[in-house]
Protein backbone atom coordinates (compact mmCIF):
# COMPACT_ATOMS: atom_id res chain seq x y z
CA UNK A 1 0.00 0.00 0.00
CA UNK A 2 1.67 3.21 -1.17
CA UNK A 3 0.46 6.76 -0.57
CA UNK A 4 0.52 9.21 -3.47
CA UNK A 5 -1.36 12.14 -5.04
CA UNK A 6 -3.76 11.02 -7.75
CA UNK A 7 -4.89 13.46 -10.43
CA UNK A 8 -8.14 12.82 -12.28
CA UNK A 9 -9.57 15.40 -14.67
CA UNK A 10 -7.66 18.22 -12.98
CA UNK A 11 -8.72 17.21 -9.46
CA UNK A 12 -6.26 16.01 -6.83
CA UNK A 13 -6.94 13.16 -4.42
CA UNK A 14 -4.99 12.08 -1.37
CA UNK A 15 -4.62 8.46 -2.39
CA UNK A 16 -3.37 4.98 -1.60
CA UNK A 17 -2.33 2.57 -4.33
CA UNK A 18 -2.93 -1.12 -3.69
CA UNK A 19 -0.06 -2.88 -5.44
CA UNK A 20 0.51 -6.59 -6.03
CA UNK A 21 2.98 -8.28 -8.37
CA UNK A 22 4.35 -4.93 -9.52
CA UNK A 23 0.95 -3.72 -10.70
CA UNK A 24 -1.56 -1.27 -9.26
CA UNK A 25 -4.58 -3.40 -8.42
CA UNK A 26 -6.74 -0.55 -7.15
CA UNK A 27 -6.61 3.03 -5.85
CA UNK A 28 -8.35 4.38 -2.78
CA UNK A 29 -9.12 8.10 -2.45
CA UNK A 30 -9.20 9.50 1.08
CA UNK A 31 -12.75 10.37 2.11
CA UNK A 32 -12.39 12.44 5.29
CA UNK A 33 -10.15 15.48 4.69
CA UNK A 34 -8.95 17.34 7.81
CA UNK A 35 -8.94 21.13 7.70
CA UNK A 36 -7.92 22.23 11.19
CA UNK A 37 -4.70 22.83 13.09
CA UNK A 38 -1.76 22.03 10.83
CA UNK A 39 -3.99 20.38 8.22
CA UNK A 40 -5.15 22.18 5.05
CA UNK A 41 -6.22 19.25 2.91
CA UNK A 42 -9.43 20.84 1.64
CA UNK A 43 -7.30 23.57 0.05
CA UNK A 44 -5.70 21.00 -2.21
CA UNK A 45 -7.67 17.77 -2.38
CA UNK A 46 -11.12 16.53 -3.30
CA UNK A 47 -12.79 13.93 -1.07
CA UNK A 48 -13.10 10.38 -2.31
CA UNK A 49 -16.58 8.88 -2.69
CA UNK A 50 -16.24 5.14 -2.12
CA UNK A 51 -13.99 2.24 -1.20
CA UNK A 52 -13.42 -1.37 -2.25
CA UNK A 53 -12.71 -4.59 -0.41
CA UNK A 54 -9.81 -6.92 -1.20
CA UNK A 55 -10.17 -10.66 -0.84
CA UNK A 56 -6.89 -12.21 0.38
CA UNK A 57 -6.85 -15.90 1.32
CA UNK A 58 -10.63 -15.65 1.68
CA UNK A 59 -10.46 -12.78 4.17
CA UNK A 60 -11.85 -9.34 3.34
CA UNK A 61 -9.47 -6.38 3.77
CA UNK A 62 -9.97 -2.65 3.17
CA UNK A 63 -7.76 0.42 3.05
CA UNK A 64 -8.08 3.96 4.35
CA UNK A 65 -5.91 6.98 5.04
CA UNK A 66 -5.11 8.82 8.29
CA UNK A 67 -8.15 11.01 9.18
CA UNK A 68 -10.47 8.27 7.91
CA UNK A 69 -9.62 6.19 10.97
CA UNK A 70 -10.38 9.01 13.45
CA UNK A 71 -14.01 9.57 12.41
CA UNK A 72 -16.26 7.53 14.68
CA UNK A 73 -19.11 6.84 12.24
CA UNK A 74 -17.12 7.43 9.08
CA UNK A 75 -15.70 5.23 6.37
CA UNK A 76 -14.26 2.64 8.78
CA UNK A 77 -17.77 1.91 10.02
CA UNK A 78 -18.94 1.38 6.44
CA UNK A 79 -15.94 -0.81 5.66
CA UNK A 80 -16.71 -3.00 8.67
CA UNK A 81 -20.39 -3.28 7.73
CA UNK A 82 -19.35 -4.32 4.23
CA UNK A 83 -17.46 -7.25 5.72
CA UNK A 84 -13.86 -6.10 6.15
CA UNK A 85 -12.08 -7.96 8.94
CA UNK A 86 -8.80 -6.07 8.58
CA UNK A 87 -8.33 -2.35 7.90
CA UNK A 88 -4.97 -1.24 6.55
CA UNK A 89 -4.53 2.46 7.27
CA UNK A 90 -1.55 4.54 6.15
CA UNK A 91 -0.79 7.71 8.06
CA UNK A 92 1.29 10.85 8.35
CA UNK A 93 0.06 11.73 11.82
CA UNK A 94 2.17 14.52 13.38
CA UNK A 95 3.37 14.43 16.95
CA UNK A 96 2.54 16.60 19.89
CA UNK A 97 2.84 15.82 23.59
CA UNK A 98 0.07 13.38 24.47
CA UNK A 99 -0.67 12.44 20.85
CA UNK A 100 0.78 8.94 21.09
CA UNK A 101 -1.56 7.86 23.89
CA UNK A 102 -4.51 9.69 22.31
CA UNK A 103 -3.95 7.98 18.98
CA UNK A 104 -3.69 4.53 20.52
CA UNK A 105 -6.89 5.07 22.48
CA UNK A 106 -8.79 6.10 19.33
CA UNK A 107 -7.54 3.12 17.32
CA UNK A 108 -8.42 0.70 20.12
CA UNK A 109 -11.92 2.15 20.33
CA UNK A 110 -12.44 1.92 16.58
CA UNK A 111 -11.21 -1.68 16.42
CA UNK A 112 -13.39 -2.83 19.29
CA UNK A 113 -16.48 -0.90 18.19
CA UNK A 114 -16.30 -2.14 14.60
CA UNK A 115 -14.97 -5.61 15.46
CA UNK A 116 -12.07 -5.30 13.01
CA UNK A 117 -8.32 -5.66 13.15
CA UNK A 118 -6.57 -2.36 12.38
CA UNK A 119 -3.05 -2.25 11.04
CA UNK A 120 -2.05 1.36 11.63
CA UNK A 121 1.22 2.44 10.00
CA UNK A 122 2.62 5.92 10.64
CA UNK A 123 5.37 7.99 9.07
CA UNK A 124 8.67 8.50 10.90
CA UNK A 125 10.69 11.69 10.47
CA UNK A 126 10.64 15.46 10.47
CA UNK A 127 9.30 17.90 7.91
CA UNK A 128 9.69 21.59 8.73
CA UNK A 129 7.72 22.21 11.95
CA UNK A 130 6.22 18.74 12.08
CA UNK A 131 7.64 15.54 13.52
CA UNK A 132 6.04 12.20 12.66
CA UNK A 133 6.63 9.82 15.52
CA UNK A 134 5.90 6.42 13.95
CA UNK A 135 4.52 4.17 16.71
CA UNK A 136 2.78 1.95 14.15
CA UNK A 137 0.52 -0.69 15.66
CA UNK A 138 -1.66 -3.71 15.06
CA UNK A 139 -4.83 -3.70 17.15
CA UNK A 140 -7.05 -6.78 17.40
CA UNK A 141 -10.80 -6.85 16.85
CA UNK A 142 -11.18 -6.85 20.63
CA UNK A 143 -9.21 -3.61 21.00
CA UNK A 144 -6.01 -5.28 22.21
CA UNK A 145 -2.52 -4.18 21.20
CA UNK A 146 -0.97 -7.03 19.25
CA UNK A 147 2.12 -5.24 17.99
CA UNK A 148 3.45 -1.77 18.78
CA UNK A 149 6.46 -0.29 17.00
CA UNK A 150 8.86 2.14 18.68
CA UNK A 151 8.47 5.90 18.58
CA UNK A 152 10.73 8.24 16.59
CA UNK A 153 12.63 5.55 14.70
CA UNK A 154 11.90 3.20 11.85
CA UNK A 155 11.31 -0.47 12.56
CA UNK A 156 9.85 -3.57 10.95
CA UNK A 157 7.44 -5.94 12.70
CA UNK A 158 6.15 -9.14 11.13
CA UNK A 159 2.95 -10.38 12.75
CA UNK A 160 0.69 -13.29 11.79
CA UNK A 161 -3.08 -12.97 12.05
CA UNK A 162 -4.88 -16.34 12.04
CA UNK A 163 -7.21 -16.45 9.06
CA UNK A 164 -10.07 -17.80 11.11
CA UNK A 165 -10.03 -14.47 12.99
CA UNK A 166 -10.77 -12.68 9.70
CA UNK A 167 -12.61 -15.08 7.43
CA UNK A 168 -15.55 -15.48 9.81
CA UNK A 169 -16.90 -12.16 8.57
CA UNK A 170 -19.16 -12.14 5.53
CA UNK A 171 -19.43 -9.33 3.04
CA UNK A 172 -22.66 -7.44 2.50
CA UNK A 173 -22.34 -7.91 -1.24
CA UNK A 174 -22.95 -4.21 -1.77
CA UNK A 175 -19.27 -3.29 -2.08
CA UNK A 176 -17.00 -4.58 -4.82
CA UNK A 177 -14.48 -7.14 -3.58
CA UNK A 178 -11.28 -7.48 -5.60
CA UNK A 179 -9.46 -10.80 -5.31
CA UNK A 180 -5.71 -10.49 -4.79
CA UNK A 181 -3.38 -13.46 -5.10
CA UNK A 182 -0.29 -12.79 -2.99
CA UNK A 183 1.21 -16.26 -3.19
CA UNK A 184 1.28 -19.37 -1.07
CA UNK A 185 -0.88 -19.41 2.03
CA UNK A 186 0.97 -20.33 5.20
CA UNK A 187 -0.46 -21.25 8.59
CA UNK A 188 2.44 -20.52 10.91
CA UNK A 189 0.63 -19.63 14.11
CA UNK A 190 -2.60 -20.47 15.84
CA UNK A 191 -2.79 -17.40 18.04
CA UNK A 192 -1.53 -13.83 18.25
CA UNK A 193 1.42 -12.98 20.49
CA UNK A 194 2.05 -9.37 21.50
CA UNK A 195 5.19 -7.58 20.31
CA UNK A 196 5.59 -4.12 21.78
CA UNK A 197 8.23 -1.43 22.09
CA UNK A 198 8.55 0.26 25.50
CA UNK A 199 6.54 3.36 26.33
CA UNK A 200 8.38 6.68 26.69
CA UNK A 201 7.98 9.05 29.60
CA UNK A 202 6.82 12.57 28.57
CA UNK A 203 10.28 14.27 28.83
CA UNK A 204 11.90 11.43 26.85
CA UNK A 205 9.11 11.64 24.29
CA UNK A 206 9.52 15.40 23.79
CA UNK A 207 13.31 15.29 23.75
CA UNK A 208 13.24 12.51 21.14
CA UNK A 209 10.84 14.54 19.00
CA UNK A 210 13.09 17.61 19.19
CA UNK A 211 16.19 15.60 18.29
CA UNK A 212 14.50 13.86 15.35
CA UNK A 213 13.00 17.11 14.06
CA UNK A 214 16.36 18.87 14.28
CA UNK A 215 18.29 16.07 12.61
CA UNK A 216 15.87 15.77 9.71
CA UNK A 217 15.55 19.52 9.14
CA UNK A 218 19.33 19.90 9.01
CA UNK A 219 20.06 16.83 6.91
CA UNK A 220 17.09 16.98 4.53
CA UNK A 221 17.86 20.60 3.71
CA UNK A 222 21.44 19.84 2.75
CA UNK A 223 23.34 21.03 5.84
CA UNK A 224 26.01 19.10 7.69
CA UNK A 225 26.84 21.33 10.64
CA UNK A 226 25.09 23.86 12.85
CA UNK A 227 26.14 26.86 14.91
CA UNK A 228 24.49 28.50 17.90
CA UNK A 229 25.25 31.15 20.47
CA UNK A 230 26.11 29.89 23.96
CA UNK A 231 25.04 32.32 26.66
CA UNK A 232 25.45 30.13 29.72
CA UNK A 233 21.67 30.08 30.12
CA UNK A 234 19.20 27.23 30.17
CA UNK A 235 17.78 27.72 26.65
CA UNK A 236 21.04 27.65 24.71
CA UNK A 237 22.24 24.79 26.91
CA UNK A 238 19.23 22.66 26.02
CA UNK A 239 19.46 23.48 22.29
CA UNK A 240 23.15 22.54 22.32
CA UNK A 241 22.31 19.22 23.98
CA UNK A 242 19.58 18.50 21.44
CA UNK A 243 21.92 19.36 18.55
CA UNK A 244 24.61 17.12 20.04
CA UNK A 245 22.19 14.19 20.24
CA UNK A 246 20.73 14.87 16.79
CA UNK A 247 23.91 15.50 14.81
CA UNK A 248 26.92 14.37 16.83
CA UNK A 249 29.44 16.58 18.60
CA UNK A 250 31.59 17.02 15.51
CA UNK A 251 28.77 18.83 13.74
CA UNK A 252 27.87 21.34 16.46
CA UNK A 253 29.67 24.66 16.84
CA UNK A 254 29.11 26.98 19.79
CA UNK A 255 29.96 30.66 19.93
CA UNK A 256 30.31 32.68 23.14
CA UNK A 257 29.62 36.37 22.45
CA UNK A 258 30.22 38.31 25.69
CA UNK A 259 29.70 41.99 26.41
CA UNK A 260 30.34 43.91 29.63
CA UNK A 261 26.88 42.90 30.85
CA UNK A 262 27.65 39.19 30.78
CA UNK A 263 28.71 37.79 34.12
CA UNK A 264 31.78 35.67 34.70
CA UNK A 265 29.44 32.88 35.82
CA UNK A 266 27.62 32.92 32.46
CA UNK A 267 30.92 32.65 30.60
CA UNK A 268 32.10 29.81 32.82
CA UNK A 269 28.81 27.92 32.40
CA UNK A 270 28.91 28.28 28.61
CA UNK A 271 32.47 26.93 28.50
CA UNK A 272 31.61 24.10 30.89
CA UNK A 273 28.62 23.07 28.76
CA UNK A 274 30.70 23.01 25.56
CA UNK A 275 33.40 20.96 27.26
CA UNK A 276 30.89 18.55 28.79
CA UNK A 277 29.31 17.92 25.38
CA UNK A 278 32.67 17.86 23.63
CA UNK A 279 31.57 20.39 21.00
CA UNK A 280 33.83 22.98 19.43
CA UNK A 281 33.37 26.55 20.59
CA UNK A 282 34.92 29.92 20.01
CA UNK A 283 34.75 33.24 21.79
CA UNK A 284 34.00 36.45 19.88
CA UNK A 285 33.60 39.43 22.26
CA UNK A 286 31.11 42.05 21.07
CA UNK A 287 31.92 44.93 23.44
CA UNK A 288 34.16 46.86 21.00
CA UNK A 289 31.63 46.45 18.19
CA UNK A 290 28.82 47.58 20.50
CA UNK A 291 30.74 50.70 21.53
CA UNK A 292 31.33 51.62 17.90
CA UNK A 293 27.59 51.38 17.30
CA UNK A 294 26.95 53.67 20.26
CA UNK A 295 29.47 56.22 18.99
CA UNK A 296 27.93 56.16 15.50
CA UNK A 297 24.40 56.61 16.88
CA UNK A 298 25.19 59.17 19.58
CA UNK A 299 24.52 62.20 17.32
CA UNK A 300 21.15 60.70 16.41
CA UNK A 301 20.17 59.90 20.02
CA UNK A 302 20.92 63.32 21.57
CA UNK A 303 20.46 63.45 25.35
CA UNK A 304 18.29 60.35 25.28
CA UNK A 305 18.40 57.79 28.09
CA UNK A 306 19.40 54.17 27.72
CA UNK A 307 16.51 52.06 26.44
CA UNK A 308 15.59 48.86 24.68
CA UNK A 309 17.28 50.28 21.55
CA UNK A 310 20.72 49.87 23.10
CA UNK A 311 19.80 46.51 24.54
CA UNK A 312 18.65 45.13 21.21
CA UNK A 313 21.79 46.38 19.44
CA UNK A 314 23.73 43.73 21.35
CA UNK A 315 21.40 40.94 20.31
CA UNK A 316 21.59 42.09 16.68
CA UNK A 317 25.38 42.21 16.75
CA UNK A 318 25.37 38.62 17.96
CA UNK A 319 22.89 37.67 15.26
CA UNK A 320 25.08 39.28 12.59
CA UNK A 321 28.14 37.39 13.75
CA UNK A 322 26.35 34.05 13.80
CA UNK A 323 24.96 34.67 10.32
CA UNK A 324 28.43 35.65 9.09
CA UNK A 325 29.77 32.32 10.32
CA UNK A 326 26.84 30.62 8.63
CA UNK A 327 27.59 32.31 5.31
CA UNK A 328 31.32 31.65 5.50
CA UNK A 329 31.23 28.00 6.57
CA UNK A 330 27.81 26.82 5.44
CA UNK A 331 26.58 26.16 8.99
CA UNK A 332 22.89 26.39 9.80
CA UNK A 333 22.17 28.81 12.66
CA UNK A 334 20.00 27.35 15.43
CA UNK A 335 18.10 29.94 17.45
CA UNK A 336 17.46 29.33 21.14
CA UNK A 337 14.22 31.17 21.99
CA UNK A 338 11.46 29.24 23.76
CA UNK A 339 7.66 29.37 23.45
CA UNK A 340 7.21 31.59 26.49
CA UNK A 341 9.49 34.25 25.02
CA UNK A 342 8.02 33.93 21.54
CA UNK A 343 4.55 34.13 23.02
CA UNK A 344 5.02 37.55 24.59
CA UNK A 345 7.63 38.86 22.16
CA UNK A 346 10.51 38.75 24.65
CA UNK A 347 12.98 38.37 21.81
CA UNK A 348 14.86 40.65 19.41
CA UNK A 349 13.82 40.71 15.80
CA UNK A 350 16.95 40.26 13.62
CA UNK A 351 18.88 39.52 16.82
CA UNK A 352 18.43 36.34 18.85
CA UNK A 353 15.59 35.48 16.44
CA UNK A 354 17.99 35.47 13.47
CA UNK A 355 18.69 31.96 12.23
CA UNK A 356 17.54 29.03 10.17
CA UNK A 357 15.76 26.78 12.66
CA UNK A 358 14.18 27.46 16.05
CA UNK A 359 14.58 24.15 17.89
CA UNK A 360 12.62 24.97 21.10
CA UNK A 361 10.24 27.54 19.62
CA UNK A 362 7.24 25.53 20.88
CA UNK A 363 8.73 24.54 24.24
CA UNK A 364 7.50 26.62 27.21
CA UNK A 365 10.19 27.82 29.62
CA UNK A 366 9.05 25.56 32.46
CA UNK A 367 9.32 22.57 30.11
CA UNK A 368 12.80 23.75 29.06
CA UNK A 369 13.89 23.25 32.65
CA UNK A 370 12.17 19.85 32.85
CA UNK A 371 13.82 18.65 29.63
CA UNK A 372 17.22 19.87 30.79
CA UNK A 373 16.82 18.03 34.10
CA UNK A 374 15.76 14.91 32.17
CA UNK A 375 18.84 15.13 29.94
CA UNK A 376 21.20 15.34 32.88
CA UNK A 377 19.49 12.33 34.51
CA UNK A 378 19.71 10.40 31.27
CA UNK A 379 23.41 11.17 30.94
CA UNK A 380 24.06 10.51 34.63
CA UNK A 381 25.98 13.75 35.02
CA UNK A 382 25.66 17.53 35.16
CA UNK A 383 26.16 17.97 31.42
CA UNK A 384 24.15 21.17 31.70
CA UNK A 385 25.91 22.77 34.68
CA UNK A 386 24.06 22.84 37.99
CA UNK A 387 24.39 26.61 38.29
CA UNK A 388 22.41 27.08 35.05
CA UNK A 389 19.35 25.72 36.88
CA UNK A 390 19.92 27.84 39.97
CA UNK A 391 20.45 31.35 38.60
CA UNK A 392 17.59 33.64 37.63
CA UNK A 393 16.87 33.78 33.87
CA UNK A 394 18.33 36.91 32.28
CA UNK A 395 19.05 38.28 28.81
CA UNK A 396 22.08 40.19 30.22
CA UNK A 397 21.56 43.21 27.99
CA UNK A 398 21.85 45.73 30.86
CA UNK A 399 23.16 45.81 34.41
CA UNK A 400 21.47 43.39 36.81
CA UNK A 401 18.74 42.53 34.30
CA UNK A 402 16.31 39.70 35.06
CA UNK A 403 13.50 38.28 32.91
CA UNK A 404 11.19 38.91 35.86
CA UNK A 405 11.75 42.67 35.44
CA UNK A 406 9.60 42.48 32.30
CA UNK A 407 7.60 39.26 32.56
CA UNK A 408 5.50 37.46 35.12
CA UNK A 409 7.30 34.47 36.68
CA UNK A 410 7.42 31.65 34.16
CA UNK A 411 5.45 29.43 36.54
CA UNK A 412 2.62 31.94 36.07
CA UNK A 413 3.27 33.03 32.49
CA UNK A 414 3.28 29.54 30.96
CA UNK A 415 -0.16 28.43 32.18
CA UNK A 416 -1.65 31.82 31.19
CA UNK A 417 -0.20 31.45 27.69
CA UNK A 418 -1.56 27.91 27.48
CA UNK A 419 -5.04 29.11 28.46
CA UNK A 420 -4.97 31.97 25.96
CA UNK A 421 -3.10 30.50 22.99
CA UNK A 422 -3.75 26.77 23.18
CA UNK A 423 -7.13 26.55 24.92
CA UNK A 424 -8.60 29.76 23.40
CA UNK A 425 -10.02 30.86 26.74
CA UNK A 426 -11.28 34.45 27.08
CA UNK A 427 -9.60 36.71 29.62
CA UNK A 428 -12.39 36.41 32.14
CA UNK A 429 -12.19 32.62 32.15
CA UNK A 430 -8.43 32.74 32.65
CA UNK A 431 -8.83 35.08 35.63
CA UNK A 432 -11.38 32.68 37.13
CA UNK A 433 -8.67 30.01 37.20
CA UNK A 434 -6.94 32.02 39.91
CA UNK A 435 -4.56 34.26 37.99
CA UNK A 436 -4.25 37.95 38.84
CA UNK A 437 -6.29 40.09 36.45
CA UNK A 438 -3.40 42.49 35.74
CA UNK A 439 -0.99 39.67 34.94
CA UNK A 440 -3.49 38.09 32.57
CA UNK A 441 -4.15 41.41 30.82
CA UNK A 442 -0.44 42.16 30.53
CA UNK A 443 0.28 38.71 29.10
CA UNK A 444 -2.57 38.91 26.59
CA UNK A 445 -1.56 42.40 25.42
CA UNK A 446 2.07 41.36 24.96
CA UNK A 447 1.01 38.23 23.10
CA UNK A 448 -1.24 40.15 20.72
CA UNK A 449 1.40 42.81 20.01
CA UNK A 450 4.09 40.21 19.29
CA UNK A 451 2.34 38.62 16.33
CA UNK A 452 4.50 40.59 13.88
CA UNK A 453 7.62 39.12 15.46
CA UNK A 454 6.37 35.55 15.39
CA UNK A 455 5.47 35.92 11.72
CA UNK A 456 9.15 36.61 10.97
CA UNK A 457 10.64 33.86 13.13
CA UNK A 458 12.29 30.77 11.65
CA UNK A 459 10.35 27.51 11.69
CA UNK A 460 10.53 25.40 14.82
CA UNK A 461 9.38 21.98 15.99
CA UNK A 462 5.77 21.57 17.10
CA UNK A 463 5.50 19.69 20.37
CA UNK A 464 2.37 21.20 21.97
CA UNK A 465 -1.19 20.62 20.74
CA UNK A 466 -1.32 24.19 19.39
CA UNK A 467 1.86 25.84 18.17
CA UNK A 468 2.30 29.39 16.91
CA UNK A 469 2.22 29.66 13.12
CA UNK A 470 0.93 26.41 11.65
CA UNK A 471 -1.76 26.01 14.32
CA UNK A 472 -2.54 29.45 15.78
CA UNK A 473 -2.92 31.88 12.91
CA UNK A 474 -3.77 35.44 13.88
CA UNK A 475 -3.65 38.72 11.94
CA UNK A 476 -0.90 41.21 12.68
CA UNK A 477 -3.14 44.20 11.98
CA UNK A 478 -5.77 43.72 14.64
CA UNK A 479 -7.41 46.40 16.80
CA UNK A 480 -9.58 44.01 18.76
CA UNK A 481 -9.10 44.33 22.51
CA UNK A 482 -11.08 41.99 24.71
CA UNK A 483 -12.82 43.52 27.73
CA UNK A 484 -13.66 41.70 30.93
Amino acid sequence: IVGFVDRIKGQLFNSAAVICGGKIVDTYHKIHLPNYGVFDEKRYFVSGKNFHLYRIYGALVSVNICEDIWISDGVISEQAKAGAGLILTINASPYHLGKISLRQRIIKEQAKKNKVFILYTNLVGGQDELVFDGRSMLISNKGRVVSLAPAFREDLHTVDIPLDELSARRGSGKVRAISIDIGKEEHSVSCLSAVSAPELEPPDEVFSALALGTRDYVRKNGFQRVVLGLSGGIDSSLVAAIAYEALGKENVNGVILPSRFNSAESYEDAVALANNLGIRYKEIPIQDIFERYLIALRPHFPDMPWSVAEENLQARIRGNILMALSNKFGWLVLTTGNKSEMGVGYATLYGDMAGGFAVIKDVPKTLVYALSEFYNRKMGNWIIPKRVFEKAPTAELRENQKDSDTLPPYETLDPILKCYCEDDLPIGEIVKKGFAREEVLRTVRMTDRAEYKRRQAPPGIKITPRAFGRDRRMPITNRFKEDI
